[in-house]
């Protein structure tokens, strides 16, 4: 088998949801392995000078509605309003960075997705923040000390780094032997490509 898929995501895009809650079925039904890679995508949209939705009211409304078309198609639930933008979205994000390092990242994001888009509690702020950690089944308190640390804000940061470098720009992103595909939309064409590569059909 050839290397996995890796997921860029960066916790608090809203158009990321439609992907965290999917991905692992899909994966999983082509047998394709997925390598969950948490990044901060607020810093590559800063240096692009490309704001959030949050600025925009025609392009957010226009979201949340192709939101709630997708999640229905797909069967996701989601109560509106949903709390966007959000206050602080470092901490959720070195979360994600640690959770990666130990192998519980997926529970942990798809958690925190839940609680926003259906429980409404903002990602990033209590209490999704330590009940999401906690559904995954840690401790609370030990991973939002060691989420402080420097050396998980450098991890956090490498990430970042990681992903300018192979041109990523916005989230969700998937990498499948170094081809890109930006966009929730895209997730089914990533992990084909991918199968299509272990069972030895390249592209």
């Amino acid at each position: 088998m050839t290397a996995p898929v890796d997921f860029w995501f960066s916790i608090g895009s809203p158009y990321t949801f439609l992907a965290v809650m999917r991905l692992s079925e899909v994966a999983e039904k082509a047998g394709v392995e997925v390598r969950w890679r948490p990044f901060d995508v607020s810093e590559i949209q800063a240096e692009a000078n490309d704001g959030p939705f949050a600025g925009k009211p025609l392009k957010a409304a226009y979201m949340w509605r192709d939101i709630e078309r997708r999640a229905a198609k797909f069967g996701l639930p989601l109560r509106f309003p949903i709390p966007y933008p959000l206050a602080d979205l470092a901490a959720a994000n070195r979360v994600a960075v640690l959770a990666a390092q130990e192998g519980w990242c997926p529970a942990y994001a798809i958690a925190v997705y839940r609680r926003w888009f259906v429980d409404r509690e903002p990602a990033g702020s209590e209490p999704n923040l330590s009940a999401s950690i906690k559904e995954a089944g840690q401790d609370p308190a030990r991973v939002l000390e060691e989420a402080s640390t420097r050396a998980v804000a450098e991890a956090l940061d490498a990430a970042t780094q990681e992903a300018k470098e192979i041109g990523i720009f916005g989230t969700p992103s998937f990498v499948a032997d170094g081809e890109l595909f930006w966009g929730h939309d895209r997730l089914e064409d990533a992990i084909e490509w991918q199968h299509n590569l272990d069972q030895g059909n390249p592209g």
